[in-house]
């Protein structure tokens, strides 16, 4: 048999060296113990440890490319999904494929970049010193303490019209760091969907951010104070300024027929701290240390053509 031939040189060659043959006497040893031995025991458990050791980083190794396509896939979901480009059994690489254009843009010329924006990883830019920037204190409402100097945004396009601008946000809520995308009409002001792809939120509280009848408050709903806007009533913000992010989530239900309830989103009923930290987030990433230079460079091209 081909096989045992192969196995039979090889044990041959292994012979040829004294560590090999210490092993296989000791191995011999061993089993020839009585199975309550302590020495046993211990050696037998030590050598299932290291098999299985083995095994556990050998399907690793071997999952790892599948493990990626699989985040790589789930990440396409959810910008289809908040573009509401989603549907059931909806090819998701072919719609995201045929739709749906990753861009480079330096958040601090708002201005796109040259580079392969389908495989750079903002999270991990943002860890690199070299590819990252410190947020001063005073300015880091979202707590995140450092951002990528480079962000990937998505377009929707129609022929070479955009039709929505998804751009990608992040902030910490009560217990960790909320990821996820913000998608806007070609205007830059209008809310057209949220999502949040990555929480660990209260479940029922604050994990409500997940929660597509909550989601859905936000359609329509404007970014930017298009006069000055006080503090209002039940608000969880401070006053904005015009032209400023004025979007914010409030403690209980808007009020549609007051002025200003189109920068009012409701707050997350007893997660008051979640609630704070989305408004900080989404008002930290639509101000000038976020997208908001982007934005004013997309709207002036959009309406030149």
């Amino acid at each position: 048999m081909p096989n045992c031939q192969h196995l039979e040189k090889v044990c041959s060659k292994l012979e040829q060296y004294e560590q090999y043959r210490k092993f296989k006497a000791y191995c011999l040893k061993i089993l020839a113990l009585g199975n309550d031995s302590l020495e046993k025991t211990i050696a037998i458990a030590v050598a299932l440890c290291l098999v299985c050791a083995v095994l556990v980083s050998l399907a690793a190794v071997a999952l790892k490319p599948l493990q990626v396509s699989n985040k790589e896939l789930d990440m396409k979901t959810n910008i289809l999904d908040v573009a509401g480009l989603l549907e059931a059994n909806s090819d998701v690489e072919k719609v995201f494929a045929t739709q749906i254009e990753a861009k480079l843009v330096d958040l601090d010329t708002g201005e796109y970049v040259e580079g392969d924006a389908n495989a750079y990883d903002q999270r991990k830019a943002a860890k690199d010193p070299a590819q990252s920037v410190a947020i001063p204190k005073e300015k880091d409402i979202a707590h995140i303490r450092v951002k990528a100097k480079l962000a990937k945004v998505y377009l929707v396009k129609d022929g070479n019209a955009i039709k929505s601008i998804i751009l990608p946000i992040n902030g910490y809520g009560l217990w960790s760091t909320l990821y996820g995308f913000l998608a806007l009409d070609a205007d830059g002001q209008t809310v057209q969907s949220i999502n949040f792809y990555d929480q660990a939120e209260t479940p029922g509280l604050g994990g409500e951010v997940v929660n597509p009848k909550w989601r859905a408050l936000w359609k329509g709903k404007k970014v930017y104070a298009e006069s000055d806007q006080p503090s209002l009533e039940k608000g969880l913000i401070d006053e904005a300024d015009k032209g400023e992010p004025a979007l914010s989530l409030i403690k209980g239900t808007v009020d549609t027929s007051k002025p200003g309830s189109q920068y009012q989103v409701d707050g997350l009923a007893g997660a008051s701290l979640t609630s704070t930290g989305v408004t900080n987030l989404v008002r930290y990433w639509m101000s000038k240390e976020g997208f908001a230079t982007y934005l004013t460079k997309v709207r002036v091209t959009e309406k030149k053509s």
